[in-house]
């Protein structure tokens, strides 16, 4: 490892010596300028939390709502048995190549977030 050493030039009077030394001991530290306190660093977070949840409330979900009433389907109840699937479910009301969108409409009937079901559970099925 080395050193080195860097001299600042010397001038030849001593009075801008002591000229240049007070001024660099009146400049504030740009660290000083920065500093909070215990109750602005409480604040920032209070202003910082209002403004995530004023963020958070603009641009989150909205409800899709609306004040029409929807056209009615016809449903049946179906209580779910042991080794019943969605799929075989959705397989005997839908017409043949559109069981898939059955089993959408089932989980949209019954706000269904997956297709898993519970023993004893009912369930609306639209009918034909």
């Amino acid at each position: 490892m080395s050193t080195v050493a860097i001299h600042h030039g010397y001038t030849r009077s001593r009075a801008g010596n002591r000229a240049s030394a007070r001024a660099a001991v009146r400049r504030p530290s740009p660290q000083a300028a920065v500093r909070l306190t215990r109750r602005g660093r409480a604040l920032a977070v209070l202003v910082m939390l209002g403004l995530l949840l004023a963020v958070l409330t603009v641009f989150g979900s909205h409800s899709a709502a609306t004040g029409e009433a929807g056209v009615p389907v016809q449903t049946r109840t179906v209580e779910v048995g042991s080794g019943d699937t969605l799929w075989e479910i959705a397989a005997t009301v839908a017409k043949p190549g559109e069981t898939r969108e059955m089993v959408h409409r089932i989980e949209e009937l019954n706000a269904l977030t997956g297709s898993d079901l519970t023993v004893g559970q009912e369930i609306a099925v639209p009918v034909g």
